[in-house]
């Protein structure tokens, strides 16, 4: 039985929307500018599971013989008789990093790989529980706009349920991406600015009826409602895998869709008993809307200047209400991480020292995590969003030509380090 009461909630005013609400998917709360409305659930209804019991006392209810992610499917928004579309999601590995604790003065420091997912990103979680709602909705076709995973992984999720699938992207993005998604069947199409892409999803929706798969609110809201919770499952597994609960956790921001599903998994945990309390929830972004939205207590985050990044799928100017509403529910921060040459040398540590090749907007959090001020009996949780291989090229440039030599020793010695 899922604990999903069939109600979208705005993460501003708390306005309740009941399902389908299609209208709202990507376009967020119509009295809140900038807030998405996302699920809401009434965990008294899952058998033997009572909100406030001692850590120890509830378990995590699962579902057996579930594919993925959906082993949690009773937390999260979909009908108990939908088949969830799956390609084997989640699951992830937590890899300890004790040289960049020690590098830091950390007690621990665990990075939580989303690279290992099917499309190599942790996008993959949203699109399986996004596509899941989007064939229990009746939808046939899907629309994305994205600079590369999210697109990637919509692509294959429609794919696997046999939906249609239209990407609109930027000519900008890396060759591999628009692979990626092209060969997982999409139709893709590229527009001059990110928000001609909003503007047209709009109209597409409007016109068509097709299902948003992303946001195309301007000023950004926020992604899918429906695939925002199945980000939720990291803090499930994180739970589950780790010692004990990590007294921060990490996560590269844009639009925050992973930040506010992994801030909404950690409070379904404690509301089951499971943890004492959410860890503290630490953005990373490279321009800082959220960073300058914390330290004035605005409402609103951003726009703020932005340029060249080598982050680019987060390189936003503008930060939204769900990742306030995780960030400060959290007693969270936010950490601007505009440097490309410290992104980089820190891409390259992490691959050379921890055998860890992860993206440049992932690598943000480690760069972040340098800066978030953790004491030393402290533990923290980086989340890996992406593979570098991604955007092999921005890791390229900064890597000397493979040299040839004759087939002796001398010449080899020659040339090593």
């Amino acid at each position: 039985m899922s604990a999903y009461t069939g109600n979208l909630v705005c993460v501003r005013c708390g306005a309740v929307h009941p399902e389908p609400a299609l209208e709202l998917i990507g376009a967020g709360c119509p009295a809140c500018v900038g807030a998405n409305v996302l699920p809401q659930y009434d965990i008294n209804v899952l058998p033997g599971v009572r909100p406030g019991w001692s850590r120890g006392r509830a378990t995590l209810p699962l579902v057996d013989g579930q594919p993925g992610l959906f082993r949690y499917r009773a937390l999260l928004p979909i009908s108990d008789d939908v088949t969830p579309v799956s390609l084997g999601e989640g699951g992830t590995p937590v890899v300890e990093l004790p040289r960049l604790a020690d590098s830091i003065g950390l007690r621990g420091v665990w990075v939580k790989d989303e690279s290992r997912n099917p499309t190599w990103s942790y996008k993959d979680r949203l699109a399986a529980v996004a596509t899941t709602k989007a064939v229990e909705l009746g939808a046939e076709t899907v629309v994305v706009a994205s600079t590369g995973n999210h697109g990637a992984a919509v692509a294959a999720y429609a794919a696997r349920a046999g939906l249609r699938c239209v990407v609109l992207t930027l000519a900008s993005v890396p060759a591999t991406m628009k692979t990626l998604m092209q060969a997982y069947g999409a139709e893709v199409v590229a527009l001059p600015t990110p928000a001609d892409r909003w503007h047209l999803m709009g109209e597409l929706v409007r016109a068509r009826g097709w299902m948003a798969m992303s946001g195309y609110a301007d000023p950004p809201a926020g992604s899918h409602p429906y695939g925002v919770d199945g980000y939720k499952t990291i803090a499930y597994e994180l739970v589950e895998q780790l010692p004990a609960p990590p007294d921060a956790v990490v996560v590269p921001v844009a639009y925050g869709d992973g930040l506010a599903g992994i801030a909404r998994g950690f409070a379904d945990l404690a509301a089951l008993g499971i943890i004492a309390r959410v860890p503290r929830l630490i953005a990373a972004e490279p321009f800082g809307p959220l960073a300058r939205a914390l330290a004035t207590g605005a409402d609103t985050a951003g726009p703020v200047p932005v340029g060249p990044s080598v982050a680019f799928s987060t390189a936003s100017p503008f930060g939204t209400q769900q990742s306030l509403a995780a960030l400060r529910g959290s007693n969270g921060a936010a950490v601007a991480t505009p440097d490309n040459d410290e992104i980089m040398d820190a891409q390259l540590a992490l691959a050379g020292g921890s055998g860890l090749y992860l993206e440049a907007s992932s690598v943000t959090a480690v760069v972040a995590l340098r800066r978030a001020g953790l004491g030393p009996g402290e533990t923290a949780v980086v989340i890996g969003t992406s593979t570098g291989l991604k955007d092999v090229g921005a890791t390229a440039a900064r890597l000397g030509e493979v040299p040839v030599i004759e087939p002796t020793i001398v010449a080899l010695d020659k040339v090593l380090r």
